[in-house]
């Protein structure tokens, strides 16, 4: 008997997974119940938060084992989406070099390997390659390796770097000496993102983490002159609502503090030839006004809402810089949103928003005339580049569309021109003229105008038969770019109509974009993207059979919300890494963003209407015994941002009420964060692996047997 039954399980182990899974994971039902504001409300998936639990990893496994099978028939597909993303790129490349303290800085990335090799130059572009680090040997025998913050001393000697091998951002403070290669003493675990040095050479300032993950400290160090532990705290920042961040000017004469919630910021100053003196601040914090800080000669230029919802530059002495002595620099135009502000020795650069793109305007400090920097498409994404010395002659952008892959542009102060220095092959066959980009708006159910940007493969006939992937973020004042992303490429050639809905809660209309689109206006996002998606049904871009959407984070809570509102709009959802448990996780100070995040979604805890307001939408509360479309949803264990629980609970609440045989897939990464992998290889796998999940939900690849 023991021989037959020893047989039996090797028979049983050999069967495909598909006959071993023989039905959805069901997390058990373990009722906890929770009263706020007289609701009583019960949360039969709390159980979910204890990571250390067996049940809980074996939950999140036989999720996996579910997706895998139903996803097994599309491992052909998987393999040749992976094998055409990865086909497009140019695997061995180098970017741009640009000039620092008399080097040319770069980065390589040679075929087969996962992160790029940094080096440099001194004085020409013809010396001698000098290896500064290469992640991949970094790297080796690690599951998972971020890099965070990469910092070298002004004279060039040391590189101080910051490295995450959990995906939790717990990062370690190393120091290399770049002249014998040696890691010096002088390190730090649990470190935030984010360091700046002095003038000196030796002393270089970091900051530190509370409980909750919340950047709260400015620490200084000087390099072999105690225990890091010991360093000196420079700043605190002890309301919870704020964070602080440390960085040096690109004048390098001063290094800013900057303490920041997302309604109000405040501004100190340190002299970096100076590093021992104490911070000096700009101008006391006034709830509701934003201000950041930047450095020429003798003066100080500031960015700041402070009487203007979409932000104005003044100007004020450096021996006086407080708000009595700020005064109007660029005249304030309400009808623009200036997003930010490059300033060097000859030219100040302007980054503003008009009619949802970005602009750059070239200023000349002496006279205050300007230049606008012209672009050559009706939609594009645009950004400043990587331009630290303070004296360049010009200035470093990069440009991208919907079908024109990332060029590389140098900006000539003197002559007015721009300069092509790269333009990033795609290979393959790419032809962009085979592709039509086109933006408009949408009217939303209170007459707010939506953009749309989207991009197709030619000739598109409107008949509501083309299948669509409709993405939106919307949250933050995070501006989605309408920029190239070469993987979309498998889905465009497949007829596949890639579409971003440009809603509220990002800034691409203004300041007032993103106001409307958060705490008691949040709905205006959710409702935004549902409007969106009606209009281009009802333009027959496509239909309710073809259309999937897909977002992720903050863009994860709108695909819930949205699944939750109109299920009939979508065949499939694609929900990554989503806040999806509003309200759990913004009642709950000790988890990572919380409360800081109550000026950005409401604090129900002392609010009522606030409370009421985000139970009203938050997807795992508003789960109902209806149908839903096909969906995936896909989270990291160790994901500090969004922790796993929130989708694993909410893909159980799901799965015990949807009335639906649609598939319902949650997809956890045991090893990754919240961005997914650290490897370039590992991400395009997990990029083909959503696409072959759409292009089944959509009947354009095989399905599982039931």
């Amino acid at each position: 008997m023991r021989t037959r039954w020893f047989v039996a399980l090797l028979a049983l182990a050999a069967l495909p997974l598909q006959a071993q899974v023989a039905a959805p994971p069901q997390a058990r039902l373990v009722p906890k119940v929770d009263t706020l504001h007289g609701d009583i409300r019960t949360d039969n998936y709390f159980w979910l938060r204890d990571r250390t639990s067996p049940e809980t990893i074996k939950y999140l496994e036989d999720e996996n084992a579910w997706t895998e099978q139903g996803l097994r028939p599309t491992e052909g597909l998987q393999s040749q989406l992976y094998d055409e993303i990865v086909g497009r790129l140019q695997q061995t490349d180098l970017t741009v070099p640009f000039r620092q303290d008399g080097y040319w800085y770069y980065s390589r990335t040679e075929t087969g390997k996962n992160y790029p090799i940094f080096c440099r130059k001194r004085g020409t572009l013809d010396a001698k390659e000098e290896v500064l680090f290469d992640q991949n040997a970094m790297a080796e025998g690690k599951a998972y390796y971020d890099l965070g913050g990469f910092d070298v001393s002004p004279n060039g000697r040391y590189l101080l770097f910051l490295e995450d091998t959990t995906a939790m951002r717990y990062y370690t403070l190393r120091i290399k000496d770049l002249q014998t290669g040696a890691l010096l003493p002088d390190t730090r675990d649990s470190v935030s993102n984010g360091t700046a040095w002095a003038s000196d050479n030796a002393t270089f300032f970091y900051t530190l983490p509370d409980s909750a993950r919340r950047d709260y400290q400015v620490v200084r160090h000087t390099l072999g002159a105690r225990a890091m532990a010991e360093d000196a705290i420079v700043h605190q920042e002890n309301d919870v609502l704020f964070s602080t961040r440390v960085e040096r000017l690109r004048s390098g004469r001063y290094l800013t503090i900057a303490s920041y919630s997302f309604t109000t910021t405040d501004v100190r100053l340190i002299d970096a030839l100076d590093p021992l003196a104490a911070p000096k601040l700009v101008e006391s914090r006034r709830e509701g006004v934003e201000y950041s800080v930047d450095h020429r000669g003798d003066r100080f230029y500031i960015l700041t809402n402070d009487d203007a919802p979409n932000f104005r530059v003044m100007s004020a002495p450096v021996a006086s810089p407080g708000r009595s002595e700020w005064s109007e620099w660029l005249k304030y135009d309400p009808a623009v949103y200036t997003e930010g502000i490059d300033v060097f020795q000859r030219r100040i650069v302007v980054a503003q928003r008009v009619n949802g793109l970005r602009t750059l305007r070239v200023v000349d400090p002496a006279t205050r005339t300007s230049k606008l920097i012209t672009m050559p498409e009706v939609a594009y994404a645009v950004s400043p580049g990587t331009t630290p010395d303070f004296d360049s002659p010009t200035f470093r952008y990069n440009y991208s569309s919907l079908i024109t892959p990332q060029q590389v542009y140098d900006y000539d102060f003197r002559i007015g021109r721009s300069e092509l220095q790269k333009a990033t092959k795609v290979l393959g066959g790419y032809d962009r003229s085979q592709y039509a980009v086109e933006r408009f708006e949408l009217r939303a159910r209170d007459g707010a105008m939506v953009p749309v940007s989207l991009v197709y493969k030619k000739p598109l006939v409107k008949n509501g038969a083309r299948p669509m992937l409709l993405y939106a973020y919307g949250s933050y004042g995070a501006t989605t770019e309408p920029g190239f992303n070469g993987a979309v490429i498998s889905l465009l050639d497949r007829g596949v109509v890639y579409a971003i809905a440009h809603i509220r809660g990002g800034q691409e209309k203004g300041r007032n974009w993103y106001d409307d689109g958060k705490m008691l206006n949040k709905k205006n996002t959710f409702n935004d993207f549902v409007d969106v998606a009606d209009g281009l049904v009802r333009a027959k871009y496509t239909s309710p059979e073809k259309l999937v959407a897909n977002g992720g984070s903050a863009g994860g809570l709108l695909m819930g919300v949205v699944a939750n509102m109109r299920p009939d709009l979508f065949k499939a959802i694609v929900a990554d890494v989503p806040f999806v448990d509003v309200i759990n996780t913004m009642r709950d100070a000790s988890i990572p963003l919380t409360a800081a995040e109550w000026k950005q979604w409401g604090n129900p805890i002392e609010s009522e209407a606030e409370y009421r307001y985000m139970l009203s939408y938050s997807p795992y509360d508003n789960v109902e015994a209806k149908a839903y479309p096909s969906l995936l949803v896909t989270t990291s264990l160790n994901d500090s941002q969004v922790a796993y629980w929130e989708p694993a609970k909410w893909t159980a609440k799901l799965r015990t009420l949807k009335t639906d045989s649609n598939p319902l897939y949650l997809k956890t990464a045991m090893a990754g964060g919240h961005g997914g992998s650290s490897g370039r290889y590992g991400r395009y796998k997990e990029t083909a692996f959503r696409y072959a999940f759409m292009l089944q939900a959509l009947g354009m690849a095989p399905v599982a047997t039931p």
